[in-house]
Protein backbone atom coordinates (compact mmCIF):
# COMPACT_ATOMS: atom_id res chain seq x y z
CA UNK A 1 0.00 0.00 0.00
CA UNK A 2 2.23 2.38 0.59
CA UNK A 3 4.66 2.45 -2.71
CA UNK A 4 0.54 2.59 -4.11
CA UNK A 5 -0.03 5.69 -2.57
CA UNK A 6 3.38 7.03 -3.49
CA UNK A 7 2.43 6.37 -6.78
CA UNK A 8 -0.81 8.31 -7.01
CA UNK A 9 0.78 11.41 -5.18
CA UNK A 10 3.11 11.88 -7.79
CA UNK A 11 2.21 14.62 -9.44
CA UNK A 12 2.82 13.48 -13.00
CA UNK A 13 0.88 10.49 -12.60
CA UNK A 14 -1.65 11.90 -15.94
CA UNK A 15 1.41 12.91 -17.96
CA UNK A 16 2.60 11.21 -20.80
CA UNK A 17 5.54 9.25 -20.53
CA UNK A 18 8.14 11.49 -20.27
CA UNK A 19 10.35 10.30 -23.46
CA UNK A 20 7.78 12.59 -25.56
CA UNK A 21 10.23 15.10 -24.90
CA UNK A 22 11.47 17.70 -27.96
CA UNK A 23 9.25 15.33 -29.87
CA UNK A 24 9.01 17.37 -33.50
CA UNK A 25 6.57 15.46 -35.41
CA UNK A 26 3.75 13.81 -33.70
CA UNK A 27 3.98 10.13 -32.91
CA UNK A 28 0.76 9.06 -30.95
CA UNK A 29 1.70 5.39 -30.28
CA UNK A 30 4.51 6.69 -28.28
CA UNK A 31 1.98 8.45 -25.63
CA UNK A 32 0.88 4.94 -24.32
CA UNK A 33 0.97 4.86 -20.35
CA UNK A 34 0.21 2.26 -17.34
CA UNK A 35 -0.96 3.87 -14.09
CA UNK A 36 -2.55 2.45 -10.74
CA UNK A 37 -6.34 3.16 -10.39
CA UNK A 38 -8.06 2.95 -7.14
CA UNK A 39 -11.69 1.48 -8.21
CA UNK A 40 -14.72 0.77 -5.80
CA UNK A 41 -16.70 -2.67 -6.87
CA UNK A 42 -20.47 -2.69 -6.76
CA UNK A 43 -23.26 -4.07 -7.97
CA UNK A 44 -24.60 -3.45 -11.67
CA UNK A 45 -27.74 -2.26 -10.99
CA UNK A 46 -27.21 0.48 -8.37
CA UNK A 47 -24.29 1.64 -10.56
CA UNK A 48 -26.46 4.80 -11.79
CA UNK A 49 -27.38 5.71 -8.37
CA UNK A 50 -23.68 5.65 -7.04
CA UNK A 51 -22.59 7.10 -10.01
CA UNK A 52 -24.77 10.36 -8.68
CA UNK A 53 -23.28 10.13 -5.44
CA UNK A 54 -19.61 9.65 -5.91
CA UNK A 55 -19.58 12.95 -8.57
CA UNK A 56 -16.92 14.59 -6.43
CA UNK A 57 -15.03 10.89 -6.69
CA UNK A 58 -15.37 9.92 -10.11
CA UNK A 59 -12.51 10.02 -12.43
CA UNK A 60 -12.74 11.94 -15.29
CA UNK A 61 -10.46 11.97 -18.06
CA UNK A 62 -10.70 12.47 -21.76
CA UNK A 63 -12.12 9.02 -23.22
CA UNK A 64 -12.24 7.06 -20.82
CA UNK A 65 -15.10 5.09 -19.67
CA UNK A 66 -15.70 5.63 -15.45
CA UNK A 67 -17.35 2.37 -15.17
CA UNK A 68 -15.86 -0.77 -16.27
CA UNK A 69 -17.34 -4.77 -16.21
CA UNK A 70 -15.43 -6.20 -13.36
CA UNK A 71 -13.56 -9.35 -14.87
CA UNK A 72 -14.28 -11.49 -12.34
CA UNK A 73 -17.23 -11.61 -11.48
CA UNK A 74 -20.06 -10.42 -14.69
CA UNK A 75 -22.66 -9.55 -12.05
CA UNK A 76 -20.54 -6.47 -10.61
CA UNK A 77 -18.94 -3.39 -11.85
CA UNK A 78 -15.54 -1.11 -11.28
CA UNK A 79 -15.95 2.92 -10.49
CA UNK A 80 -12.85 4.24 -11.93
CA UNK A 81 -12.35 6.86 -9.28
CA UNK A 82 -9.57 10.00 -8.81
CA UNK A 83 -6.47 8.88 -7.78
CA UNK A 84 -5.39 12.42 -5.98
CA UNK A 85 -8.57 12.58 -4.08
CA UNK A 86 -9.19 8.74 -3.40
CA UNK A 87 -5.74 7.35 -1.26
CA UNK A 88 -8.09 5.21 0.91
CA UNK A 89 -11.61 4.07 1.65
CA UNK A 90 -10.91 7.12 4.58
CA UNK A 91 -11.17 9.43 1.55
CA UNK A 92 -15.01 9.32 1.45
CA UNK A 93 -16.39 11.92 2.56
CA UNK A 94 -19.94 11.93 5.03
CA UNK A 95 -22.49 11.82 2.22
CA UNK A 96 -20.42 9.41 -0.17
CA UNK A 97 -20.03 7.29 2.84
CA UNK A 98 -24.10 7.03 3.89
CA UNK A 99 -24.51 6.52 0.16
CA UNK A 100 -22.62 3.49 0.21
CA UNK A 101 -24.03 2.03 3.10
CA UNK A 102 -27.87 2.50 1.53
CA UNK A 103 -26.99 0.77 -1.42
CA UNK A 104 -24.80 -1.90 0.95
CA UNK A 105 -21.53 -1.27 -1.09
CA UNK A 106 -18.20 -2.32 0.74
CA UNK A 107 -15.91 1.15 1.03
CA UNK A 108 -13.04 -0.90 0.38
CA UNK A 109 -10.72 0.16 -2.79
CA UNK A 110 -8.53 -1.95 -4.84
CA UNK A 111 -6.53 -1.57 -7.92
CA UNK A 112 -6.99 -1.15 -11.50
CA UNK A 113 -3.90 -0.75 -14.16
CA UNK A 114 -5.57 1.51 -16.90
CA UNK A 115 -3.37 2.41 -20.19
CA UNK A 116 -3.68 5.29 -21.25
CA UNK A 117 -2.87 6.64 -24.97
CA UNK A 118 -2.19 9.58 -26.63
CA UNK A 119 -6.64 10.09 -26.86
CA UNK A 120 -6.47 10.02 -22.81
CA UNK A 121 -4.42 13.13 -22.23
CA UNK A 122 -5.13 16.93 -22.81
CA UNK A 123 -4.16 18.84 -25.20
CA UNK A 124 -1.94 21.28 -22.68
CA UNK A 125 -0.55 18.08 -21.22
CA UNK A 126 0.67 16.68 -24.32
CA UNK A 127 2.44 20.03 -24.97
CA UNK A 128 3.74 20.25 -21.69
CA UNK A 129 5.48 17.04 -21.69
CA UNK A 130 6.30 17.77 -25.64
CA UNK A 131 8.22 21.48 -25.20
CA UNK A 132 11.39 22.09 -23.50
CA UNK A 133 10.64 22.05 -19.75
CA UNK A 134 9.83 25.47 -17.98
CA UNK A 135 8.73 27.06 -21.18
CA UNK A 136 5.49 28.35 -21.75
CA UNK A 137 2.73 26.18 -23.46
CA UNK A 138 0.33 27.14 -25.71
CA UNK A 139 -3.04 25.66 -25.69
CA UNK A 140 -5.42 28.26 -26.33
CA UNK A 141 -6.17 29.99 -29.45
CA UNK A 142 -8.61 31.68 -31.00
CA UNK A 143 -11.18 30.01 -32.30
CA UNK A 144 -12.73 31.61 -35.62
CA UNK A 145 -15.38 28.94 -37.22
CA UNK A 146 -13.54 25.28 -37.97
CA UNK A 147 -10.11 27.61 -37.78
CA UNK A 148 -7.72 27.19 -34.65
CA UNK A 149 -5.40 30.93 -34.83
CA UNK A 150 -2.79 30.70 -32.53
CA UNK A 151 -0.33 33.13 -31.87
CA UNK A 152 3.27 31.03 -31.28
CA UNK A 153 6.17 31.84 -29.34
CA UNK A 154 9.53 32.23 -31.09
CA UNK A 155 10.37 29.36 -28.84
CA UNK A 156 7.10 27.28 -29.85
CA UNK A 157 8.57 27.52 -33.53
CA UNK A 158 10.44 24.50 -34.24
CA UNK A 159 7.01 22.44 -32.92
CA UNK A 160 4.72 23.97 -34.28
CA UNK A 161 3.05 21.22 -36.86
CA UNK A 162 3.25 19.10 -33.68
CA UNK A 163 1.23 21.99 -31.51
CA UNK A 164 -1.36 22.51 -34.78
CA UNK A 165 -1.93 18.73 -34.71
CA UNK A 166 -2.57 18.17 -31.54
CA UNK A 167 -4.98 21.46 -31.49
CA UNK A 168 -6.97 20.00 -34.53
CA UNK A 169 -6.97 16.42 -32.65
CA UNK A 170 -8.10 17.59 -29.53
CA UNK A 171 -10.86 20.36 -30.61
CA UNK A 172 -14.19 19.02 -32.03
CA UNK A 173 -14.69 20.92 -35.03
CA UNK A 174 -11.27 22.24 -35.49
CA UNK A 175 -9.63 20.97 -38.87
CA UNK A 176 -7.60 23.89 -39.41
CA UNK A 177 -4.78 25.29 -37.26
CA UNK A 178 -3.08 28.51 -38.54
CA UNK A 179 -0.41 31.20 -36.82
CA UNK A 180 0.55 34.58 -37.48
CA UNK A 181 3.16 35.39 -39.10
CA UNK A 182 3.17 39.15 -39.59
CA UNK A 183 1.70 41.80 -37.55
CA UNK A 184 -1.60 43.08 -38.79
CA UNK A 185 -1.42 45.27 -41.71
CA UNK A 186 -2.67 48.86 -40.54
CA UNK A 187 -4.18 49.47 -43.89
CA UNK A 188 -6.16 46.22 -44.74
CA UNK A 189 -6.52 44.77 -40.60
CA UNK A 190 -5.37 41.55 -42.39
CA UNK A 191 -2.08 39.53 -41.51
CA UNK A 192 0.30 36.56 -43.03
CA UNK A 193 -0.61 33.22 -42.08
CA UNK A 194 0.64 29.77 -42.50
CA UNK A 195 -1.29 26.53 -42.17
CA UNK A 196 0.43 24.30 -39.58
CA UNK A 197 -2.37 21.50 -39.88
CA UNK A 198 -5.05 21.00 -41.72
CA UNK A 199 -7.29 22.06 -44.78
CA UNK A 200 -6.34 24.86 -46.46
CA UNK A 201 -9.87 26.25 -46.75
CA UNK A 202 -9.92 29.72 -44.69
CA UNK A 203 -13.73 30.53 -45.86
CA UNK A 204 -15.06 30.01 -42.62
CA UNK A 205 -18.82 30.91 -41.04
CA UNK A 206 -19.35 32.24 -37.59
CA UNK A 207 -22.17 32.77 -35.12
CA UNK A 208 -21.72 35.89 -32.63
CA UNK A 209 -24.19 37.30 -30.44
CA UNK A 210 -26.74 35.24 -32.37
CA UNK A 211 -25.91 36.68 -35.34
CA UNK A 212 -24.15 34.57 -38.80
CA UNK A 213 -21.22 36.22 -40.37
CA UNK A 214 -19.23 34.23 -43.05
CA UNK A 215 -15.91 35.70 -44.43
CA UNK A 216 -12.68 34.54 -45.81
CA UNK A 217 -10.32 34.56 -42.83
CA UNK A 218 -6.82 35.11 -44.38
CA UNK A 219 -8.30 38.41 -46.35
CA UNK A 220 -10.05 40.19 -43.48
CA UNK A 221 -9.78 41.30 -39.30
CA UNK A 222 -11.92 39.25 -37.31
CA UNK A 223 -10.99 38.80 -33.87
CA UNK A 224 -13.75 36.48 -31.59
CA UNK A 225 -12.42 38.13 -28.25
CA UNK A 226 -14.15 41.54 -29.17
CA UNK A 227 -17.68 39.49 -29.01
CA UNK A 228 -18.36 41.32 -25.71
CA UNK A 229 -17.70 44.73 -26.42
CA UNK A 230 -19.90 44.13 -29.86
CA UNK A 231 -22.44 43.71 -27.74
CA UNK A 232 -21.91 46.35 -24.99
CA UNK A 233 -22.19 48.98 -27.80
CA UNK A 234 -25.39 47.36 -29.13
CA UNK A 235 -27.16 47.69 -25.86
CA UNK A 236 -26.06 52.22 -25.99
CA UNK A 237 -28.39 52.26 -29.45
CA UNK A 238 -32.03 52.92 -29.62
CA UNK A 239 -34.16 51.87 -32.13
CA UNK A 240 -34.17 54.98 -34.88
CA UNK A 241 -30.70 55.94 -33.27
CA UNK A 242 -28.13 56.65 -36.11
CA UNK A 243 -24.69 54.76 -36.46
CA UNK A 244 -22.03 55.27 -38.71
CA UNK A 245 -19.11 52.35 -38.73
CA UNK A 246 -16.37 54.15 -39.81
CA UNK A 247 -14.11 50.80 -40.09
CA UNK A 248 -17.02 48.04 -39.82
CA UNK A 249 -14.95 45.19 -40.85
CA UNK A 250 -17.04 42.68 -41.66
CA UNK A 251 -20.17 43.86 -39.48
CA UNK A 252 -20.32 43.05 -36.29
CA UNK A 253 -21.37 46.56 -35.10
CA UNK A 254 -23.31 46.92 -38.20
CA UNK A 255 -25.40 44.05 -38.57
CA UNK A 256 -26.80 44.09 -34.44
CA UNK A 257 -27.22 47.86 -34.40
CA UNK A 258 -29.29 47.72 -38.08
CA UNK A 259 -31.51 44.72 -36.14
CA UNK A 260 -32.32 47.21 -34.07
CA UNK A 261 -33.88 49.17 -36.40
CA UNK A 262 -30.84 51.96 -36.10
CA UNK A 263 -30.06 53.56 -39.60
CA UNK A 264 -26.56 52.29 -40.45
CA UNK A 265 -23.74 53.72 -42.56
CA UNK A 266 -21.08 51.02 -42.61
CA UNK A 267 -17.64 51.69 -44.30
CA UNK A 268 -14.43 49.72 -44.38
CA UNK A 269 -11.45 50.23 -46.54
CA UNK A 270 -10.68 46.63 -46.97
CA UNK A 271 -12.28 45.72 -50.85
CA UNK A 272 -12.58 41.98 -48.79
CA UNK A 273 -14.42 43.40 -45.69
CA UNK A 274 -16.60 45.29 -48.01
CA UNK A 275 -17.46 42.33 -50.20
CA UNK A 276 -18.42 40.37 -46.87
CA UNK A 277 -19.60 43.32 -45.04
CA UNK A 278 -22.33 43.00 -48.19
CA UNK A 279 -22.81 39.74 -47.54
CA UNK A 280 -23.38 39.59 -44.54
CA UNK A 281 -25.74 42.24 -44.04
CA UNK A 282 -27.65 40.11 -46.77
CA UNK A 283 -27.36 37.11 -44.24
CA UNK A 284 -28.66 38.71 -41.31
CA UNK A 285 -31.30 40.18 -43.72
CA UNK A 286 -30.80 43.75 -42.71
CA UNK A 287 -29.28 45.01 -46.51
CA UNK A 288 -32.02 47.33 -46.96
CA UNK A 289 -30.97 48.68 -43.33
CA UNK A 290 -27.51 49.32 -44.03
CA UNK A 291 -25.64 51.47 -46.41
CA UNK A 292 -22.45 50.13 -47.26
CA UNK A 293 -19.27 51.96 -48.28
CA UNK A 294 -15.74 51.06 -49.26
CA UNK A 295 -13.60 54.30 -48.83
CA UNK A 296 -10.77 55.37 -46.62
CA UNK A 297 -11.82 56.57 -43.10
CA UNK A 298 -10.83 59.97 -43.49
CA UNK A 299 -12.92 60.11 -47.00
CA UNK A 300 -16.00 58.69 -45.23
CA UNK A 301 -16.03 61.54 -42.46
CA UNK A 302 -15.55 63.93 -45.12
CA UNK A 303 -18.05 62.44 -47.54
CA UNK A 304 -20.92 60.37 -46.48
CA UNK A 305 -20.59 61.53 -42.57
CA UNK A 306 -20.40 64.74 -43.34
CA UNK A 307 -23.12 64.64 -45.22
CA UNK A 308 -25.28 63.07 -43.37
CA UNK A 309 -24.92 64.87 -39.98
CA UNK A 310 -25.73 68.66 -42.11
CA UNK A 311 -28.58 67.01 -42.75
CA UNK A 312 -30.09 65.03 -39.80
CA UNK A 313 -28.80 68.02 -37.30
CA UNK A 314 -30.53 70.82 -39.16
CA UNK A 315 -34.24 68.95 -38.99
CA UNK A 316 -36.54 69.66 -36.21
CA UNK A 317 -35.59 68.89 -32.89
CA UNK A 318 -38.57 66.26 -32.56
CA UNK A 319 -37.17 64.52 -35.29
CA UNK A 320 -33.62 64.20 -34.25
CA UNK A 321 -32.00 60.88 -33.15
CA UNK A 322 -28.74 60.67 -31.48
CA UNK A 323 -25.62 59.98 -33.74
CA UNK A 324 -23.05 57.37 -32.91
CA UNK A 325 -19.60 57.08 -34.34
CA UNK A 326 -17.70 53.77 -34.11
CA UNK A 327 -14.33 54.07 -34.78
CA UNK A 328 -12.42 50.53 -34.36
CA UNK A 329 -8.94 50.53 -35.51
CA UNK A 330 -7.08 51.04 -32.15
CA UNK A 331 -3.87 51.59 -33.50
CA UNK A 332 -4.42 54.51 -35.77
CA UNK A 333 -8.65 55.63 -34.84
CA UNK A 334 -7.41 58.56 -32.96
CA UNK A 335 -5.79 60.00 -35.85
CA UNK A 336 -8.68 59.87 -37.69
CA UNK A 337 -10.04 62.24 -34.58
CA UNK A 338 -8.71 65.47 -36.38
CA UNK A 339 -10.97 64.97 -39.23
CA UNK A 340 -13.85 66.36 -36.97
CA UNK A 341 -11.94 69.55 -36.42
CA UNK A 342 -14.61 72.14 -38.11
CA UNK A 343 -16.28 69.63 -40.64
CA UNK A 344 -19.46 71.04 -40.26
CA UNK A 345 -20.68 74.12 -41.05
CA UNK A 346 -23.30 77.04 -40.22
CA UNK A 347 -25.50 76.96 -36.79
CA UNK A 348 -24.48 74.91 -34.43
CA UNK A 349 -26.93 72.52 -33.34
CA UNK A 350 -28.23 72.29 -29.79
CA UNK A 351 -25.07 70.14 -27.19
CA UNK A 352 -27.89 67.93 -26.54
CA UNK A 353 -27.91 65.89 -30.37
CA UNK A 354 -24.11 66.28 -30.95
CA UNK A 355 -22.50 63.28 -32.39
CA UNK A 356 -21.51 60.71 -29.57
CA UNK A 357 -18.09 59.26 -30.60
CA UNK A 358 -16.55 55.41 -29.23
CA UNK A 359 -12.96 55.71 -30.53
CA UNK A 360 -10.79 52.35 -29.93
CA UNK A 361 -7.39 52.79 -29.11
CA UNK A 362 -4.19 51.24 -27.10
CA UNK A 363 -1.88 52.06 -24.24
CA UNK A 364 1.01 50.90 -22.76
CA UNK A 365 0.70 53.63 -19.98
CA UNK A 366 1.04 52.63 -16.53
CA UNK A 367 -2.92 54.73 -15.96
CA UNK A 368 -4.23 54.17 -19.71
CA UNK A 369 -7.54 55.46 -18.97
CA UNK A 370 -5.41 58.98 -18.71
CA UNK A 371 -3.41 58.30 -21.46
CA UNK A 372 -5.93 57.42 -24.23
CA UNK A 373 -7.75 60.46 -23.02
CA UNK A 374 -4.65 62.81 -23.62
CA UNK A 375 -4.44 61.59 -26.80
CA UNK A 376 -7.70 62.31 -27.99
CA UNK A 377 -7.32 66.00 -26.56
CA UNK A 378 -4.11 66.17 -28.52
CA UNK A 379 -5.65 65.35 -31.81
CA UNK A 380 -8.89 67.19 -30.77
CA UNK A 381 -7.43 70.45 -29.44
CA UNK A 382 -10.05 70.56 -26.64
CA UNK A 383 -10.49 69.30 -23.45
CA UNK A 384 -12.26 66.31 -22.34
CA UNK A 385 -12.06 65.81 -19.06
CA UNK A 386 -15.29 66.25 -17.82
CA UNK A 387 -17.04 65.19 -21.16
CA UNK A 388 -15.65 61.53 -21.79
CA UNK A 389 -15.36 58.27 -20.68
CA UNK A 390 -13.08 55.52 -21.19
CA UNK A 391 -14.19 51.61 -20.99
CA UNK A 392 -11.29 48.97 -20.88
CA UNK A 393 -11.93 46.40 -23.59
CA UNK A 394 -9.13 43.68 -22.86
CA UNK A 395 -6.05 42.96 -22.28
CA UNK A 396 -3.77 42.51 -24.81
CA UNK A 397 -0.55 41.55 -24.68
CA UNK A 398 1.78 42.30 -20.50
CA UNK A 399 1.43 46.12 -20.68
CA UNK A 400 -0.78 46.60 -23.15
CA UNK A 401 -4.39 47.38 -23.02
CA UNK A 402 -7.40 47.97 -25.49
CA UNK A 403 -9.18 50.93 -24.58
CA UNK A 404 -12.48 52.67 -26.10
CA UNK A 405 -12.65 56.19 -25.08
CA UNK A 406 -16.37 57.61 -25.42
CA UNK A 407 -17.30 61.22 -25.73
CA UNK A 408 -19.82 63.73 -27.73
CA UNK A 409 -17.42 65.82 -30.08
CA UNK A 410 -17.42 69.45 -28.84
CA UNK A 411 -19.08 72.14 -30.92
CA UNK A 412 -15.78 74.14 -30.60
CA UNK A 413 -14.27 71.02 -32.52
CA UNK A 414 -17.18 69.97 -34.97
CA UNK A 415 -18.01 73.46 -36.23
CA UNK A 416 -15.95 75.70 -38.06
CA UNK A 417 -15.38 79.63 -36.51
CA UNK A 418 -16.04 78.53 -33.12
CA UNK A 419 -13.32 79.24 -31.37
CA UNK A 420 -11.10 76.34 -30.33
CA UNK A 421 -9.97 76.32 -26.67
CA UNK A 422 -8.39 73.39 -24.05
CA UNK A 423 -10.23 75.66 -21.35
CA UNK A 424 -13.79 74.96 -23.32
CA UNK A 425 -16.04 73.33 -21.00
CA UNK A 426 -19.58 74.40 -21.97
CA UNK A 427 -20.04 70.79 -23.70
CA UNK A 428 -22.57 68.80 -20.70
CA UNK A 429 -20.30 65.83 -19.78
CA UNK A 430 -21.22 62.24 -20.36
CA UNK A 431 -23.03 60.62 -17.56
CA UNK A 432 -19.82 59.20 -16.03
CA UNK A 433 -18.90 55.19 -16.07
CA UNK A 434 -17.31 53.40 -13.16
CA UNK A 435 -14.55 51.29 -14.24
CA UNK A 436 -12.76 48.88 -12.31
CA UNK A 437 -8.95 49.42 -12.62
CA UNK A 438 -7.01 46.76 -13.22
CA UNK A 439 -4.20 48.72 -12.08
CA UNK A 440 -5.13 48.96 -8.51
CA UNK A 441 -8.26 46.77 -7.82
CA UNK A 442 -10.03 50.25 -7.03
CA UNK A 443 -13.05 51.75 -8.86
CA UNK A 444 -12.29 54.53 -10.49
CA UNK A 445 -14.28 57.71 -11.92
CA UNK A 446 -13.15 55.92 -15.90
CA UNK A 447 -12.96 59.53 -17.26
CA UNK A 448 -10.69 60.98 -14.15
CA UNK A 449 -8.21 58.47 -14.36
Amino acid sequence: MPEIEASVRDSDLFSPPSDVRGMRELDRTAFKKTVSIPVLKARKEVVNRLMRALRRVALQRPGIKRVMEDPQDEDSRLIMLDPYRMLTADSFDKAELGALKELDVSPQLSHYNLELTYENFKSEEILKAVLPEGQDVTSGFSRVGHIAHLNLRDHQLPFKQLIGQVMVDKNPGITSAVNKTSNIDSTYRNFQMEVLCGEENMLTKVRENNYTYEFDFSKVYWNPRLSTEHGRITELLNPGDVLFDVFAGVGPFAIPAARKNCTVFANDLNPESHKWLLHNCKLNKVDQKVKVFNMDGKDFIQGPVREELTLRLGLSAEAKPSVHIVMNLPAKAIEFLSVFRSLLDGQPCSTELLPTVHCYCFSKDSNPAKDVRQQAEAVLGVSLETSSSVHLVRNVAPNKEMLCITFQIPTATLYRNQGLSLQNDQEPPLKRQKMGDPFSGEPQIASDS
